[in-house]
């Protein structure tokens, strides 16, 4: 699983927590904290006052911006501005790719995520998922990472749930709209695709099966829904689906597998 590199996760919690420290100072949440290494070294709960108020608007990020209190090099304070971009919500974390993980909010926008020193497999394991959360999401140098807290719900969320949240992820990753950076400008992009290496079996398989004939009606149906149903995968293997091209392949299949289901029915009756 993705996780930041070590460099990089330890400049996004020096920051977070001078962030968070700042805020503390600023609304006397914790009176006796009286040293960024104090508060650095608080247990999670203690800085969930900070951490709240932190995300109610961007006031305080943008006063930390102009005070700069920690004299921050331009690099970092780059980072921080960049925070002000982040997206406060409800997800559901739906599956762990090596490229990230897929966080799906209600409105079906797609995420890919990354860990920050823990990989989000192991924060929440594979065999949890779908799982609903709430997160803190942040651009972290054309990453999307979350502010190192994810509230949970453990509820089992039925089939429904998960067929639309497959149907989301699915639109998002062929439409390439899975979003994998929060900073201003940038686009959207696809998450790298993996080189399809089953292509050339598919290619041989539809040329071998071209010069096959059936000898009997449910064989030529059985064959021209296989022949239709290579010529789907192929295409999805070149990246060549258009709209048009999918439903025409739709009507070939939908009218193949029609002939076959009606001659089997046809056999099964006699």
């Amino acid at each position: 699983m993705m996780t930041l590199p070590l460099e990089d996760a330890k400049l996004f919690f020096d920051l977070m927590w001078k962030l968070q420290y700042y805020v503390n100072q600023k609304h006397g949440l914790h009176t006796k904290v009286t040293s960024l290494e104090e508060y650095a070294n608080l247990p999670t709960n203690l800085k969930l006052k900070a951490r709240d108020e932190l995300w109610k608007s961007t006031d305080l990020i943008e006063a930390y911006l102009q005070e700069d209190p920690d004299a921050l090099p331009i690099e970092a304070l780059d980072i921080v501005r960049k925070w002000k971009g982040f997206i406060k919500d409800s997800f559901f974390i739906f599956r762990h790719l090596k490229k990230g993980s897929i966080f799906v909010r209600k409105d079906d926008q797609v995420y890919a995520v990354h860990g920050i020193q823990d990989p989000l497999d192991e924060v929440i394991p594979p065999y949890a998922l779908p799982r609903m959360v709430e997160a803190v999401l942040l651009p972290f140098k054309g990453r999307i990472i979350y502010d190192g807290l994810l509230s949970g719900y453990n509820v089992h969320f039925g089939c429904g749930i998960r067929s639309n949240l497959d149907h989301a992820y699915t639109v998002a990753k062929r439409k390439g709209r899975i979003i994998t950076t929060l900073e201003a400008g940038a686009p959207i992009q696809a998450m790298p695709k993996p080189r399809d290496t089953a292509l050339p079996q598919m290619e041989a398989s539809s040329s071998g099966m071209a010069k096959i004939k059936g000898g009997s009606p449910l064989q030529n149906a059985a064959l021209a829904l296989a022949r239709a149903s290579l010529e789907a995968s192929i295409a999805d293997a070149e990246g060549a689906l258009s709209s048009d091209e999918i439903g025409a392949l739709a009507r070939k299949i939908h009218k193949a597998s029609t002939r076959l289901l009606n001659l089997l029915e046809i056999m099964g009756e006699d």
